[in-house]
């Protein structure tokens, strides 16, 4: 069980650290945008960093756990566990994005160098998120002593 949470969360703060750089190169590539465009377009791409990351780890951490002795998918288990992961996520996800947006917009609106603004927004947001995000795992007992 424990093992499953830090795989979890590795696999988070690798694909955090993947988007976080990604995410500094397009904010400070959209500078001249007004700050509110700089904010969206970078927090948009971010996710498309995030989850490309986040889904490939994920993957390659859980492609064998689903699997039954005859070599078929447990799709009832899969199921069960993805609805959880999701939920949890998902909580998480939505704190994340808007701690995200309004701490670069302040950032950018009070002249921080955009790449800074991002770096600095992504980095308080992602310390919530991964608080909420393992409250969530725990509540929603995704890893549970049986699974």
């Amino acid at each position: 069980m424990l093992n499953e949470y830090l795989k979890l969360n590795k696999n988070i703060l690798i694909a955090f650290v993947v988007s976080i750089i990604f995410s500094a190169i397009i904010a400070q590539s959209l500078a001249e945008q007004e700050d509110y465009l700089n904010t969206t377009y970078t927090l948009i791409f971010d996710y498309v960093f995030y989850f490309s990351t986040f889904g490939i780890l994920f993957y390659l951490d859980n492609r064998k756990k689903y699997l039954l002795k005859s070599g078929k998918i447990d799709n009832d288990k899969l199921r069960q566990d993805l609805i959880k992961i999701i939920s949890s996520l998902g909580i998480a996800e939505v704190v994340y994005t808007i701690a995200r947006w309004i701490l670069q917009y302040y950032f950018l609106s009070i002249n921080y160098d955009p790449y800074l603004a991002s770096i600095v927004s992504q980095v308080l947001s992602t310390i919530i998120y991964m608080i909420v995000v393992n409250l969530s795992v725990k509540l929603t007992r995704v890893y549970k002593d049986d699974n």
